[in-house]
């Protein structure tokens, strides 16, 4: 397994675990991460320079790439969205399972 794959397994892994402990911010931390990380090797795939460290700015970069589905970029979008006051997303969207979808379909 290449070091980036056993890197986007633990994270789904913590994501997992935080949210078993009723941790639902950790686990969208978490499943952020692990899309990152899957948009960082795809870019890499497609001979794109990547200059940015953050998962979000990737994230965001996914949800503007007009290649991708529109499926695709609504997940990329979800998973950049900030959360309100009662530390809720504005939307009802499990960010795990978006996340889940947007690696493997990426990385296909």
């Amino acid at each position: 397994m290449k070091d980036w794959q056993s890197e986007m397994q633990a994270e789904f892994e913590r994501a997992g675990q935080a949210r078993t402990r009723g941790n639902e911010g950790q686990a969208r931390v978490c499943a952020r991460r692990a899309a990152g990380i899957a948009a960082r090797e795809y870019f890499t795939r497609r001979g794109e320079r990547i200059r940015t460290p953050s998962a979000y700015d990737l994230l965001n970069r996914l949800a503007q790439d007009p290649s991708l589905s529109n499926e695709l970029r609504r997940s990329a979008g979800y998973l950049t969205l900030r959360v309100n006051e009662e530390f809720t997303l504005p939307v009802n969207v499990d960010l795990v399972a978006e996340a889940r979808k947007l690696c493997n379909e990426l990385l296909k």
